[in-house]
């Protein structure tokens, strides 16, 4: 369980990001005139600008104690095209009253024209996490909160072949150490394979379709990405196989509101499956109101719906002497997801997903946003219903 009792006020990082964004770029606007530029969030015409955004974060849980961290984003542009999308550098450093620590380091580039797309991640933590078993009729009297210390490292680099479609490959190599903080619950107990932790090397290749009108907050248009990963023997204590599918498409059904459909399917085969490597429900982007698994299994599949309104203030405001027009939208999402093994599959296992939130456009060119949403899932019996509040940069999907 994590219980989330305070986030440092976003508004002195607003101020922050606003003069940084409004000093970067290759053009100088005048101060009085800045905010006249700020257009419509599916507007495409701006002109390429940097941003660089700090979100420090401040929280309590018993399994961490005091918590101190920063969500850094830095979004920037590798060329002068026009219809170049933006590249971020994510970094998310944390350190905890217990002596435990993490750090995350996410790229996403574009070169020029859109013609090759890199990606990356570089993780190490060193934090606890509970675990309830396996399936999806797991029990909260049952967690244990397990040590968990994880590296991992992942490269991904796709080309355009033509038109919307893209092809390319992926590399993984992550490495797990797993112990019991505490005796109680189902851990100590249950036969895991790699109880105590292991290693594993993914080698994938991806096809993905993408005519995105945005990446960041899209309007219209579909994305669809599809990777199989093999771990062969050699670089992997277990010889196993990966599939991730992924599909996005946007219907817009007015000029400041579109309709998001998303959905997915995880499934881990082999002989020996890792419990650390199953599909595992809940996060900020799927299976919202779920914490990080809860559920998990051989096969993860889910599906949800988000409707998006921007909203658009007439008045502008001074933040700290800086003359702006702050851009929110709001949403409402709605889904369902199941866990679940290769002899048992059915819709019994589905639950349930829904919340709604705001988000504030902090970078408007590039349609950065903050999201704050708060969901709710499954109430199983003898327990409170399942939810959770997210505090992120970007859209969900």
């Amino acid at each position: 369980m994590q219980r989330i009792i305070a986030y440092t006020v976003i508004l002195l990082t607003a101020a922050q990001a606003a003069v940084a964004q409004q000093q970067s770029g290759d053009t100088i606007v005048p101060r009085k005139k800045r905010y006249l530029q700020i257009g419509h969030p599916y507007d495409s015409t701006q002109p390429h600008k940097r941003s660089f955004f700090p979100l420090p974060v401040l929280g309590y849980s018993p399994e961490k104690g005091l918590e101190v961290g920063a969500a850094m984003l830095y979004s920037f542009y590798t060329g002068k095209d026009p219809v170049l999308r933006n590249s971020t550098i994510n970094l998310i450093p944390s350190i905890t009253s217990k002596r435990q620590f993490k750090i995350d380091l996410k790229t996403d580039i574009w070169t020029s024209a859109n013609n090759w797309h890199f990606k990356s991640n570089l993780r190490y933590h060193n934090f606890p996490i509970f675990f309830y078993g396996i399936g999806d009729t797991t029990h909260k009297a049952d967690g244990t909160l397990l040590n968990n210390k994880r590296y991992k490292v992942q490269l991904e680099a796709e080309r355009r072949i033509g038109g919307h479609f893209y092809i390319g490959g992926l590399l993984q190599y992550q490495y797990d150490d797993y112990s019991a903080r505490e005796e109680k619950g189902i851990y100590p107990g249950m036969s895991l394979v790699d109880k105590d932790g292991g290693y594993v090397t993914f080698i994938g290749a991806t096809g993905i379709f993408d005519n995105r009108d945005n990446q960041n907050y899209t309007h219209k248009g579909s994305w669809v990405r599809l990777n199989v990963s093999y771990a062969p023997a050699f670089l992997s204590k277990h010889t196993l196989w990966r599939i991730d599918a992924q599909a996005r498409h946007f219907v817009p059904i007015s000029p400041r509101s579109t309709l998001g459909l998303n959905g997915l399917f995880n499934s881990l085969q082999g002989k020996n499956l890792p419990f650390y490597q199953l599909p595992e429900m809940g996060n900020d982007l799927m299976m919202r109101g779920y914490y990080t698994g809860r559920y998990r299994d051989q096969n993860y599949a889910a599906v949800q719906a988000e409707y998006r309104y921007f909203l658009d203030p007439k008045i502008p405001i001074n933040i700290w002497f800086v003359r702006m027009q702050p851009k929110f939208a709001l949403a409402a999402f709605g889904g369902t997801g199941a866990v679940f093994n290769n002899k048992d599959i059915g819709t019994s296992h589905l639950k349930p997903s829904y919340g709604a939130g705001i988000r504030w456009f902090y970078d408007e060119g590039a349609k950065l946003t903050i999201r704050i949403d708060y969901a709710w899932g499954e109430q199983r019996p003898g327990e409170q219903r399942q939810s959770g509040l997210y505090l992120s940069l970007a859209e969900a999907f």
